[in-house]
């Protein structure tokens, strides 16, 4: 063949080919896919001649139309040896074989296809440099055998013909024809004319893929022994991509970075907030898509996305259907429904108003929960709550730094992100029962949260950029305030819920409790009937609380009794009506037996009133005197501070002994015993100072304390009188065990206010502000007088004389 290719003559012009991918070398036989119409035509002219034409490979691999300018000037003649058309899709396929090199000197046509004059290349005599070209024939033929020893894939036939190519023209069109050189690689080495040069680069092209090859059987042989699960994945998705764009799919990560790209300029983004998530988008796009850190980057890209920065829920503004939704929602309540609408009347006149934060306290089950509710049906607005209670990692509210896999934000940005808007009504429940440990405090992580100076620009730390907690209504709960931090409780407004009174059971259950009931057990509205006297006798017997969970589940017992009952009887079911009764033969016993009232007014007994987390209680204080050595036993579970409190009246009546009769040594002849009933349960708080001092008078006096007064008020050492609170609890408290008549500190007149109106217009109170004046209502009769007390009153100090 080489004998026929030289003695062949070449013509001066011949159509040209541009190739895309791929450089010819002389003696190469390769197949070719033809498809642009100007190469089509080509073709087509060659066979129709002598079947010769010229090859020359595109400066630009993706130019469909290449200009002169952009094919290269020396290519190779080849000669069609076979052609076949695919029916598919009109191209050609032919298989040439390399003759010659030439040069491009002019172009003749360019239409309907390119036709060229060319100059056929004159190799220079090697036959003077034999012992250079021996050498270097020498060392290809080595450095190939070596590449194909490494497992470099070549085509098998190069190894047939290998021993007998002596010419070092020939081994370097060979070599370099089967290598797999990139095309600018392959371009240079066709376009050097002299043979010994042409192989010297091609033996500097073999000696770069002998480092390349030893390369990577190093790295192969070091990742042999460490090549874990992911990486062996790693591995098969390169190829699984590999395969995929071969076959033409779309590169699913470009698909995906521009999908989030879309999404962030379509979130409607702060400007910090979308230029950072464009920053790591850039990184997400720069990095492999199966690395543990383009997981963390595409999860804070999507909760990026998903916050509400400009998205807010419209309020409803109207205040008359504020109000009915308020009244339909809850009964009484009234402070708390007067300051939402107060918000709302705001609302409608200044449209940026900051949302309040307001803390309700009060019992377990008094409606703090359900009252969040409702105001954010009321205003239209989104609701979602957030039990705070036994949290002590900060991270639950301020959000976990993007450190490690699994960092997520605090439950703040994530309640904003499941309501969808910017403005929803976020509950804190139970705020009193934070906690603390080394992970930090979550109560100082809220100052921030629930501060109107500060929350316009909270700091999440994993979302780490200023969001706008402003317009957010914030409501805590609390079951007391003494467990908030001071700095805390300062930023909230407190509204406290007390205990309902039976009155108000009774309404709540005949509007509320029942319907829900017999909606809940499948009943319908005329299948049971409940008495009012029935109601109140659930409330009595059956719960004692402030609030109204064990009363609803009551309620709930009736109505399942009603619902069996009609399950089992069928059509012939009659409604029910439940009476005083039949409550003992749906309920069981009696739970809670009313501590029937003080038959008597007694010596050295009286009524206390104390405030507890689930309401107010009534204590029966108790003394007794025995000889003794002047101890005193306080028993009942006492706390420390009522035990401090017991003491001081103690110090107080001492020092009222001459007053009351008593000789000096009295106290230290005799032992005095106080006794509060009920000793499983504890009991703490100063406000049964005046008690424990008007029982201690009784007993050492002689005179009852009158059975139908109950007081409370803290006592000093000087008999003054302090106030108090919880006093609404504390009222109640009387009114359920029929006391109407109530001692308390005057400074608490002004609490009587929360009283509701009826139960104000049964009560009868005295308000006082020293120990005489308790004694004066609480006794049957007045203290008798003594000469010692005449002399042992207390005179009011005289102001010192003016000098002259």
């Amino acid at each position: 063949m080489s004998n026929d290719n030289e003695s062949l003559t070449i013509p001066d012009v011949l159509p040209l080919l541009p190739v895309r991918d791929v450089v010819i070398f002389p003696y190469m036989i390769l197949p070719l896919f033809v498809g642009r119409t100007s190469s089509i035509n080509a073709v087509n002219e060659a066979l129709n001649k002598d079947r010769l034409m010229f090859l020359a490979s595109q400066q630009d691999m993706d130019q469909e139309n290449p200009s002169p300018n952009s094919i290269n000037r020396v290519g190779c003649v080849a000669m069609i040896m076979r052609m076949n058309k695919l029916p598919e899709d009109g191209k050609i396929k032919i298989l040439v074989q390399g003759l010659c090199k030439a040069e491009i000197t002019e172009f003749v046509q360019d239409s309907p296809n390119y036709v060229v004059k060319i100059k056929k290349l004159v190799e220079p005599s090697w036959e003077e440099r034999a012992l250079e070209a021996e050498a270097l024939v020498r060392n290809v033929k080595a450095m190939l055998e070596k590449v194909i020893s490494m497992g470099k894939v070549l085509s098998p036939d190069i190894l047939v013909v290998l021993d007998e190519i002596q010419e070092p023209g020939r081994l370097a069109d060979l070599v370099a024809s089967n290598l797999g050189l990139k095309v600018d690689e392959s371009q240079k080495i066709l376009e050097v004319v002299d043979p010994i040069h042409r192989l010297r680069k091609v033996n500097e092209a073999l000696t770069r893929e002998v480092e390349v090859l030893e390369m990577q059987q190093k790295i192969q042989s070091q990742a042999k022994d460490e090549m874990s699960k992911s990486q062996k994945e790693y591995f098969l998705r390169e190829q699984m991509r590999a395969i995929r764009n071969e076959l033409g799919d779309a590169d699913s990560k470009t698909e995906e970075v521009e999908e989030l790209r879309a999404k962030i300029n379509n979130a409607k983004m702060t400007e910090d907030a979308h230029r950072e998530s464009l920053k790591q988008l850039k990184r997400l796009e720069n990095m492999h898509a199966d690395s543990a850190e383009a997981s963390i980057i595409r999860t804070y890209l999507d909760w990026m996305i998903d916050l509400p920065w400009n998205k807010a829920s419209a309020d409803t503004l109207d205040l008359k259907t504020a109000k009915n939704i308020l009244d339909e929602d809850h009964f009484d309540l009234e402070k708390i429904k007067d300051r939402i609408l107060d918000h709302l009347g705001v609302c409608k006149l200044k449209k940026t108003l900051r949302g309040p934060i307001l803390c309700f306290v009060g019992p377990p089950g008094v409606g703090k929960t359900s009252l969040g509710k409702s105001i954010a049906r009321t205003m239209g607005r989104k609701f979602v709550r957030m039990s705070l209670g036994g949290i002590k990692d900060e991270s639950e509210i301020r959000g976990h730094r993007r450190t490690y896999v699994g960092a997520m934000p605090g439950r703040i940005v994530q309640s904003l992100r499941s309501t969808q808007t910017n403005n929803p009504v976020i509950m804190l429940d139970e705020i009193d029962k934070l906690g603390m440990d080394y992970r930090g405090d979550p109560a100082s992580a809220l100052l921030e949260v629930l501060d109107p100076e500060q929350n316009n620009s909270f700091r999440d730390h994993y979302i780490n950029l200023p969001i706008d907690l402003s317009n957010v209504f914030f409501i805590c709960t609390a079951n007391m305030m003494d467990t908030i931090p001071g700095p805390l409780r300062d930023r909230m407004e407190v509204i406290s819920l007390s205990g309902y009174t039976m009155e108000d059971k009774l309404q709540i259950a005949k509007r509320y409790l029942l319907p829900k009931q017999i909606k809940e057990n499948g009943l319908e509205e005329n299948d049971v009937t409940i008495s009012d006297a029935t109601i109140r006798q659930v409330i009595q017997g059956y719960t004692r609380e402030a609030g109204l969970r064990s009363f609803e589940r009551e309620i709930a017992a009736l109505c399942r009794k009603v619902a069996r009952a009609k399950a089992d009887e069928g059509a012939e079911f009659k409604p029910r009506s439940i009476t005083p009764k039949m409550v003992q033969q749906f309920l069981g016993p009696i739970k809670y037996l009313q501590e029937p009232p003080r038959d008597r007014s007694e010596v050295g007994v009286a009524t206390g009133l104390a405030w507890t987390s689930v309401g107010g209680e009534t204590l029966t204080l108790e003394s007794s005197l025995v000889e003794g050595k002047g101890a005193i036993e306080l028993t009942g579970q006492l706390g420390d501070v009522m035990k401090e409190s017991a003491r001081a009246a103690l110090s107080y009546v001492k020092g009222r002994s001459l007053e009351l009769g008593l000789n000096k040594n009295f106290f230290a002849e005799h032992d005095l015993h106080l006794h509060i009933p009920a000793g499983a349960i504890p009991k703490d708080g100063p406000s049964a100072g005046i008690t424990i001092a008007t029982t201690l008078i009784s007993l050492l006096t002689g005179i009852p304390v009158n059975r139908d007064v109950a007081m409370t008020g803290e006592v000093t050492l000087l008999g003054k009188v302090l106030p108090i609170g919880g006093v609404k609890e504390k009222v109640l408290a009387a009114v359920r065990q029929e006391v109407f008549h109530v001692i308390m500190p005057k400074a608490n007149e002004k609490d009587l206010h929360d009283l509701p109106k009826h139960i104000r217009s049964k009560m009868d109170f005295t308000f006082v502000e020293t120990m005489d004046e308790v004694l004066a209502a609480a006794l049957i009769r007045k203290l008798p007088e003594f000469p010692e007390s005449k002399r042992m009153r207390r005179k009011p100090a005289q102001p010192p004389s003016a000098v002259q």
